[in-house]
């Protein structure tokens, strides 16, 4: 099968509609205790200013190293982590001071599959009570009836059967897991679905099952996806648009074939050079891009641009003036001087 098939592209017309998603200027910044008795708090900035748009239907990837605020981000959006600033707009409505209440409304149409299928799963309760929880947190108003033939339902669109019904997590393998995980998040019928590495805690083999059941249910159920993942081969399969970051910061924000094609960033381009070539000549022939030095510590980033200690082609403005992320062509975005 084609790359085009498998990650169909988003049409005019769904481009030109409004964003499900938007963010802009997000922040989340931690208050870190100093060393000693009388040293000041620090600020550790996890995310710093981050802002992106995500369509309807879209899937959007995020990559980055451990450790650069991927899933700090994720979970600022859904307001699992309060925001220190910035704004996180939800089918147009600004979501800056909503009431607990107002969140709760609108997780009915957003959910999210974790990265540990088993720990994400509560011990004590069974398949069926697990997948129906957030049907009887959210509606209320559905029998009991209704509740168990939507769950059996849900089980066998993601390829699980009835006779598992009423099993325990430990009961299941890592890839069944995080099916049952999947199920708990499809359940409402959501709008946009977050995945937080939903395939690093699997075997290769596994993980290209998991990759391809939430493709064909994005397809079937028209949903939006973000996609954190560490590894660039399966964000490739998976997103229409790439959000690279690196210590809370966007870098590059592109459209996939762009982004692979024709790297802008020196970050993107070396973490590019790490993804391994399935063409053994090309593979030996292949020049790694290596990053020097360690990742810096978030709490005290370089000035300036905050690749700049690691990046080849830094030079004095580097270090004066942070970057703005700006389109570099219809399809790009970079955060670099370079350009």
């Amino acid at each position: 099968m084609s790359e085009a098939a498998l990650t169909p592209a988003l049409s005019q017309r769904e481009r030109e509609r409004d964003p499900l998603l938007s963010v802009r200027d997000l922040h989340v910044h931690f208050k870190v205790r100093g060393e000693g008795f009388l040293a000041k708090h620090r600020t550790l900035k996890a995310v710093n200013g981050v802002s992106f748009d995500l369509y309807p239907g879209e899937t959007l990837g995020i990559v980055g190293e451990s450790g650069c605020g991927k899933s700090t981000l994720a979970r600022a959006v859904l307001n699992l982590i309060p925001p220190t600033a910035g704004k996180v707009v939800w089918l147009g409505r600004d979501m800056s001071g909503a009431t607990p209440g107002d969140w709760q409304q609108v997780r009915k149409n957003v959910q999210m599959v974790f990265q540990d299928p088993l720990a994400s799963l509560n011990p004590r309760m069974n398949v069926a009570q697990i997948i129906s929880e957030p049907l009887r947190t959210h509606r209320p108003d559905l029998s009991a009836a209704d509740v168990l033939a939507r769950v059996k339902a849900m089980m066998v669109k993601v390829g699980l059967n009835e006779a598992q019904l009423y099993r325990y997590p430990h009961e299941f393998s890592g890839g069944q897991c995080q099916r049952i995980g999947i199920a708990r998040a499809l359940i409402l019928e959501p709008k946009l679905i977050v995945c937080d590495e939903p395939v690093s805690a699997l075997d290769v083999s596994i993980q290209a099952q998991i990759i391809n059941l939430l493709r064909d249910l994005q397809k079937e159920m028209h949903l939006a996806l973000v996609f954190i993942a560490h590894d660039l081969a399966v964000v490739k399969h998976v997103s229409q648009r790439i959000l690279v970051m690196y210590l809370g910061r966007v870098m590059e924000l592109s459209h996939k074939h762009e982004l692979y094609a024709d790297p802008k960033h020196p970050y993107t381009r070396a973490l590019l050079s790490a993804v391994p070539l399935a063409d053994p000549q090309l593979e030996r022939g292949k020049v790694i891009q290596m990053l020097q030095g360690d990742l810096p510590s978030p709490i005290d980033p370089p000035s300036g641009c905050v690749f700049r200690t690691r990046c080849p082609h830094a030079f004095d403005r580097c270090a004066a003036e942070v970057p703005p992320l700006k389109a570099i062509n219809p399809h790009t975005q970079a955060a670099c001087w370079l350009y």
